[in-house]
């Protein structure tokens, strides 16, 4: 049986919605893996790589943030759902207002996930400084990867991170090129668009039916 290493974005966890989906629609085909992974991207790119040693997938997804870490990922078929190459940029910004008192706190607030097997979000100037040099690195991987190589991104029509810069056809026509599709939706990716475009991509990068 085929494996899928799915990488959640800020916030998700080994309960994310999509994977839980690709799981049912894939049952007996392939199996997806997703684990909750630490926030501090340091930490997460060891904890991701000992998940490929283990686990060794046929295929990596990457959704929203979690698309830097599946970048990082070398010889393996890679798929991303909303990648946010940007986060780490605004990261930037707010790793100074941490230095703040009281901003870590009103941030952690702000972005606090819901219950359940989540990442868990702390928002300090030490954490957020990191994501500059891990973006550098995911893109650097992202440019050197051959043209037979599987690498292919979904972008929402409706996803509001596109105003703000955080998700950005933009900047990954620039890095990536035009591996991307767009589908009639949100940031999320809404049932429709997981059958109509993830699914099927799926199936042809693990050639099963």
């Amino acid at each position: 049986m085929k494996t899928i290493l799915y990488i959640h974005g800020m916030g998700g966890g080994a309960d994310s919605r999509i994977p839980s989906i690709l799981a049912e629609a894939l049952e007996g085909k392939a199996r997806v893996y997703v684990r909750t992974y630490d926030f501090d991207p340091e930490m997460a790119t060891a904890q991701i790589s000992s998940w490929v040693d283990d686990v060794k997938p046929d295929l990596v997804i990457g959704e929203s943030l979690g698309s830097l870490h599946a970048m990082r990922i070398e010889r393996v078929p890679l798929l991303f759902v909303s990648p946010a190459l940007n986060a780490p940029l605004y990261f930037e910004l707010m790793a100074w207002l941490c230095l703040i008192p009281g901003m870590t706190l009103l941030f952690d607030r702000i972005y606090r996930p819901r219950e359940g097997d989540r990442q868990r979000l702390h928002f300090t100037f030490r954490t957020l400084r990191k994501y500059r040099a891990h973006r550098k690195a995911a893109l650097a991987s992202a440019m050197s990867r051959g043209d037979d190589d599987v690498f292919l991104a979904f972008f929402g029509t409706a996803d509001h991170y596109r105003k703000s810069g955080v998700v950005s056809l933009k900047s990954w026509k620039k890095y990536c090129g035009n591996t991307f599709q767009i589908y009639e939706g949100t940031h999320f990716m809404e049932d429709e668009p997981i059958s109509e475009f993830l699914i099927p991509s799926i199936c042809n990068v693990l050639d099963i039916k």
